[in-house]
């Protein structure tokens, strides 16, 4: 019998696989190996805190044999994520990947700096935007619809918990996400303090017009 991918809740026993899936596609879309010296800091960046602080937010693409071959992760309250990451999730990983003691010279230093910075996270702009989200596929799983209907799950689960509008924070450089983003209703967010050739905010409502 030939089995279905399919989205399903995240699961502990996939925190290996949504480490994995976020170093291969988070340089600009791309494997991070060539590129970190210590690629683990990427996912205690951008994956392992959203699963360790909102579990039931967290929403992956099971191949059909239970393992995750892609993810949508994130917060219903961008603020409060932010205390949390200081107070919860920091303490955990901070040995690990420490602060850069000056001005970042090598990439993983970029991402450590990010990691110790989690006051980042909070944009005036996207104050109307509460929600944050990420969202990796591997690349062998996009292109056939899967990005989609994990977005339209991470809506109805913010929908449900009366969340108006979500935002996301890319980089600039990832232009195929962006056309991505895009089609799925995402729009322009000026914002005063992230550097626009490096990154760029998105956002949308949370509702979805396919499901009403």
């Amino acid at each position: 019998m030939t089995q279905t991918a399919a989205v399903r809740p995240y699961r502990p026993a996939d925190a290996p696989a949504l480490d994995d899936i976020c170093i291969r596609t988070a340089h600009n879309g791309r494997d991070s190996r060539p590129v970190y010296a210590d690629p683990a800091v990427l996912p205690a960046v951008f994956a392992a805190p959203y699963v360790h602080l909102d579990p039931d937010l967290a929403f992956v693409l099971d191949d059909g044999a239970g393992r995750a071959v892609g993810y949508i992760l994130g917060t219903a309250d961008t603020p409060r994520f932010v205390e949390e990451f200081r107070a919860k999730w920091l303490p955990r990983v901070a040995e690990r990947h420490p602060a850069p003691g000056g001005p970042p010279g090598t990439p993983d230093e970029v991402m450590a700096g990010l990691l110790h910075d989690p006051e980042r996270m909070l944009v005036p702009e996207l104050a109307a935007y509460p929600a944050h989200l990420h969202i990796d596929l591997l690349p062998g799983w996009q292109g056939r619809g899967h990005g989609r209907t994990l977005m339209r799950t991470f809506w109805r689960a913010l929908r449900e918990r009366a969340v108006p509008a979500v935002h996301l924070v890319m980089a600039t450089a990832n232009t195929p996400a962006r056309a991505f983003y895009d089609r799925l209703g995402f729009h322009l967010v000026e914002a005063a303090g992230p550097d626009p050739d490096d990154v760029t905010c998105l956002g949308r409502t949370t509702r979805d017009p396919a499901q009403n």
